[in-house]
């Protein structure tokens, strides 16, 4: 494989935290105290644990304490096997940019230095890879998720394409978990603890008044009504079943339209109606306000 090969192969998959950092190993002098223990150039050097402070731009808001024991326990017998991510302070001290977990673990664990990386980058530049570092974690609760990429899109400016595209998600999921803070508070709540997943919230959105969703995320939690369940409720509550004397149209709506609407549904999180004429006809979709028409708009337009 020639080195152009790999030079474009390396530009395609750039993605992430990656290619946040910088290429060339430029980082701050370091004290004598931590000089001797760095041999060559990259190598993660000890740091004392107490010697850095936390990160200002952490976006996670819940650290399970039972995981974060476990994880102190293994550190005692192996160590920390993946170095932290800190960049030097004027004052000697370290900031943390990525590893929280791993150096309040070693905390609990007793230990005195961990292994860190050293990175000289801006306010911005960290608060960027701390972020994307966040949203590439399995273990983010969807509302984490969510006030992540409200971050990034707030203090950055990105739009949804280029945050799709630095964390490897689709798009349309960055769309998603966005839409996720027009939840009430209450519910968010319930989505941030996990009682409601992500699927039920998505759902939930389907109704336009905050009440509604309120009360239907009461409902949900009520009865354990399942992801296909909720969809049901919530579609019971967008076409209410008519009086006994007036005909039911939805009746007579082919099973593969209405399978196409409830698909459509599921993926805009916009209600959608199909009126299907030996097919021709229209595609009619619902939007509440404009945070819904711009996500809408983005979804299908890449605008």
């Amino acid at each position: 494989m020639t080195s152009a090969t790999l030079d474009t192969k390396r530009r395609a998959l750039g993605k992430g935290l990656d290619s946040l950092l910088p290429r060339s190993h430029s980082v701050l002098t370091p004290s004598p105290a931590t000089q001797s223990s760095e041999n060559e150039a990259g190598k993660p050097r000890e740091i004392p644990v107490d010697q850095i402070d936390p990160n200002p731009f952490q976006t996670r808001s819940n650290m399970n304490p039972e995981q974060l024991q476990e994880l102190a326990t293994s550190i005692t017998a192996n160590g920390v096997v993946q170095a932290i991510l800190v960049r030097p302070l004027a004052n000697g001290r370290y900031q943390l940019i990525a590893g929280e977990r791993r150096w309040r673990a070693s905390q609990l664990a007793g230990k005195n230095t961990i292994p860190a990386n050293l990175r000289q980058v801006s306010d911005e530049q960290a608060m960027e890879i701390t972020i994307v570092e966040n949203l590439q974690r399995a273990d983010l609760n969807p509302i984490e998720q969510a006030k992540a990429f409200e971050r990034l899109a707030r203090d950055f400016h990105m739009t949804q394409e280029q945050m799709a595209t630095r964390t490897g998600k689709d798009r349309a999921t960055v769309s998603n978990f966005l839409r996720l803070l027009r939840l009430p508070a209450s519910v968010q709540a319930r989505v941030e603890a996990g009682e409601l997943s992500f699927g039920h919230a998505k759902v939930l959105l389907g109704l336009s008044q905050q009440v509604d969703i309120e009360k239907a995320a009461q409902r949900v939690m009520a009865l354990s009504l399942s992801v296909r369940q909720t969809e049901t409720y919530v579609q019971s509550l967008l076409n209410p079943i008519k009086k006994m004397n007036e005909p039911k149209a939805e009746e007579l709506v082919d099973p593969n339209v209405r399978e196409v609407e409830e698909r459509l549904q599921r993926a805009l999180g916009l209600k959608v109606h199909i009126e299907d004429r030996k097919g021709r006809g229209k595609v009619i979709i619902e939007y509440a306000d404009l945070a819904d028409f711009d996500a809408l708009l983005e979804q299908l337009a890449g605008a």
